[in-house]
């Protein structure tokens, strides 16, 4: 009886972990810290950035969808984050410190708290998917990241400190035609369009009070925001019509849009703000039918749908052998609708 007892109880606990919407995770990378996996338009490669040896920072990788044949598509200088395909399959953006120096930019002041940084050495490249920098898309005197791409379009959305603020900004592949589309004092990043390219999400946080927004402008002062008070937002494609999603008090990040654009995955420490827990949730565009999506129990973020609809990628902590290694995941998504 005992023994029926304790296999139905850890049967429950087993199940409570999986997610209604998720089927079996399958692990991709192995040790160190992986981030911001997402699809190459046939589906068959993933574009992640890690830190791992020999590299003291993040720098960007390729690898197939099943994790085989990692390798090195940055230029191994500086710090690089937010990797993409673009459509032709051909071709990647990133961000990247290497004009600015080899070596990589020193960690964020932690004494002002848990900070980002946002170095002003970022700015984004065009390259081919064997490394090869084409081009330079940005050149303005601070930040410029957190890029993405719509296959259908081609447009290019990115965050960029070109009006001295954290704004949400477009440009063509080939970094012209650029376009504000945020304009409220305050940090706005992460941005994602819609497949269908009409309408576009990002997360952001500005500041309330008068000392929230002195607090907010010293940080950015030196190159720093602070990112456990976000919350999502939804607009057109050009920025117009722009209305929070979530009204949390915490942070809410990373979020991707389903493939028929009718939904938000995204990532969140809703449940124990100023904490690292970060699960997945879902959301209709309006707000509305809030779920929750993985019970890890850790951190869980940056998911993107693949080209196809039938599976997610993802960075976890789920099943880390040390602190601080995050790896990369895939699952089938199991659509309840």
């Amino acid at each position: 009886m005992k023994k029926i007892l304790f296999g139905t109880l850890a049967a429950a606990a087993v199940a409570a972990t999986q997610s209604a919407y998720l089927g079996e995770p399958r692990q991709l990378t192995h040790g160190g810290e992986n981030a911001e996996a997402y699809w190459a338009p046939d589906g068959k490669r993933i574009i992640f950035q890690t830190t791992r040896e020999p590299y003291s920072c993040d720098q960007i990788f390729i690898m197939n969808a099943d994790g085989s044949d990692q390798h090195l598509v940055s230029t191994g200088k500086g710090r690089t984050t937010c990797g993409y395909f673009l459509a032709d399959n051909k071709h990647i953006i990133y961000a990247s410190t290497h004009l600015a120096g080899d070596a990589c930019p020193p960690p964020p002041d932690r004494s002002k708290g848990y900070v980002w940084g946002v170095f002003p050495g970022y700015d984004i490249f065009l390259a081919t998917d064997d490394g090869k920098i084409e081009k330079r898309l940005t050149d303005t005197n601070g930040y410029d990241a957190e890029g993405t791409i719509n296959f259908k379009s081609g447009q290019i959305v990115f965050t960029s400190m070109a009006s001295g603020d954290l704004d949400i900004w477009t440009m063509r592949p080939d970094g012209t035609a650029k376009k504000q589309l945020t304009k409220a004092i305050g940090y706005d990043g992460g941005p994602v369009f819609s497949r269908d390219g009409k309408k576009l999400t990002w997360r952001s946080h500005y500041p309330k009070t008068p000392e929230d927004m002195d607090k907010y402008k010293s940080l950015l002062a030196e190159s720093l925001t602070e990112p456990m008070k976000m919350e999502l937002m939804v607009a057109d494609a050009n920025g117009s019509h722009a209305k929070p999603i979530t009204n949390f008090g915490c942070a809410s990040f990373a979020p991707t849009f389903t493939p028929d654009g009718k939904r938000i995955l995204f990532s969140s420490n809703k449940d124990d703000c100023d904490s690292r827990k970060f699960e997945l949730y879902i959301i209709n565009v309006d707000g509305t039918g809030l779920e929750q999506v993985t019970h890890f129990g850790g951190f869980t973020a940056f998911p993107e749908f693949s080209p196809d609809g039938k599976s997610i990628v993802f960075a976890s902590d789920k099943d880390a052998k040390t602190p601080y290694e995050f790896n990369i995941f895939t699952a089938p998504w199991i659509e309840r609708r």
